[in-house]
């Protein structure tokens, strides 16, 4: 065993070997989920399973071998192979075939050179163990965690649209779409997840504010895939912008609570249970997207503190106030005061930061309501319509 797995480490033939974890393997594992997620910035495969699991990935000759050592093949895999996008940055095909009868080879055809990165997740929530290899290009990032300073590159040199940059004298909003990719945030009894309303949203929201003269946005993701929560803090800080607008679709426990809400950053505890407890399942964001601990631990300690300027706080329950009464004219809301809670993405942003909850997903007739164009679109307006009313009151303190 020592000397094949010496034999491994060597890639002999040519062949580099990225990755090997070398885990005894129990009765093997049962396959629950092969999963892709295309981005411009980079693509992820997720290979969830319940048991036992040993891997092996290398890079030769234009493709990505994954090697997987405890599962057999099945109609997931055989389907997996045909959620390939034409317009992934990275893959052109994959192919999956039988090595032995617990040992499957998955062949990743690549567009291009890449450097991926191998980890495994713990489970949580309703996902059992993950694989997770993303796929970035070959070319050396500046970060330790290359998926880090892809979206910072992308995001910092992409203006919003019909903008060609950021604009002096325009104060710029960092539009923040919850969740993405693995992390579908809530759903409702009709399969609507809050990823995908949340991003609706906000792209309907960065358009109109592309045709203000005051205002100008940029968003933390226009596509379905995972961010950091530390990394949408650092994007707004990197962007310069003067607020922080994150939008998500409450669920709760009981399906009959309806209404929508805005939250702020809280010092001293939440302002209910309920604020506390929604701030714990937002919180849970990067332990459901996947993150990779050992290539952001560092950053993420560096920019999770909380706002120590009380102003700051301040002028964010002050903008929280004017959104929730402009979005109480699309939906009944679920309080008529802004709540506060420990919210991880509202920490450290240094500049005042709301989360708006658009309504209840969990609650069949407002999963229904997020699912309608014109509710989304009214929503955004409503939105819009809050911020520039707090900046018709004090748009100067944002100045400095």
């Amino acid at each position: 065993m020592e000397m094949r797995r010496r034999n491994l480490l060597a890639g002999g033939g040519g062949v580099l070997l990225l990755s090997l974890l070398p885990w005894e393997i129990a009765e093997g594992a049962e396959l629950v989920d092969v999963r892709i997620w295309p981005a411009d910035e980079y693509t992820r495969i997720t290979i969830e399973h319940d048991g036992a699991l040993k891997y092996r990935t290398r890079v030769a000759q234009g493709q990505l071998l994954i090697d997987l050592e405890g599962l057999s093949l099945d109609e997931r895999l055989r389907g997996f192979v045909k959620k390939v996008q034409a317009d992934d940055p990275y893959i052109r095909s994959i192919r999956v075939g039988q090595g032995s009868p617990k040992a499957v080879r998955m062949t990743v055809d690549l567009k291009a050179p890449v450097k991926p990165q191998v980890f495994e997740l713990a489970p949580v929530a309703g996902y059992k163990r993950r694989l997770v290899v993303d796929l970035y290009g070959a070319a050396p990032a500046a970060s330790d965690d290359p998926l880090l300073q892809a979206i910072r590159d992308e995001s910092s040199a992409r203006p919003s649209a019909g903008s060609a940059g950021p604009s002096s004298g325009k104060v710029l909003v960092m539009i923040d779409p919850g969740h993405g990719g693995e992390d579908p945030g809530a759903s409702g009894v009709m399969g609507t997840h809050e990823k995908d309303i949340v991003l609706s949203i906000g792209e309907r929201l960065c358009d109109l504010i592309s045709q203000d003269s005051q205002i100008e946005a940029r968003m933390t993701r226009r596509r379905d895939y995972f961010i950091p929560l530390a990394e949408r803090v650092r994007l707004a800080q990197k962007a310069g912008a003067k607020l922080f607008v994150s939008v998500h679709a409450d669920g709760w426990i009981s399906p009959s609570a309806r209404g929508s809400s805005v939250f702020a950053l809280s010092e001293k505890g939440a302002t209910s249970a309920a604020a506390k407890w929604l701030a714990q399942q937002q919180n849970n964001a990067d332990r459901i997207g996947g993150i990779n601990v050992k290539g952001v631990a560092k950053e993420v300690q560096s920019v999770l503190v909380d706002m120590s300027n009380t102003w700051k706080i301040n002028y964010s329950l002050a903008l929280g106030a004017s959104v929730l009464r402009e979005i109480g004219q699309v939906n009944r809301l679920h309080k008529n005061r802004v709540e506060q809670a420990g919210f991880a993405v509202l920490k450290g942003q240094g500049i005042p930061s709301i989360l708006v909850e658009t309504a209840f997903i969990s609650n069949p007739d407002e999963e229904q309501k997020l699912r309608n164009d014109a509710y989304q679109e009214d929503m955004a307006k409503g939105i819009l319509a809050g911020i520039r009313r707090q900046l018709s009151r004090d748009k100067s303190v944002l100045a400095g």
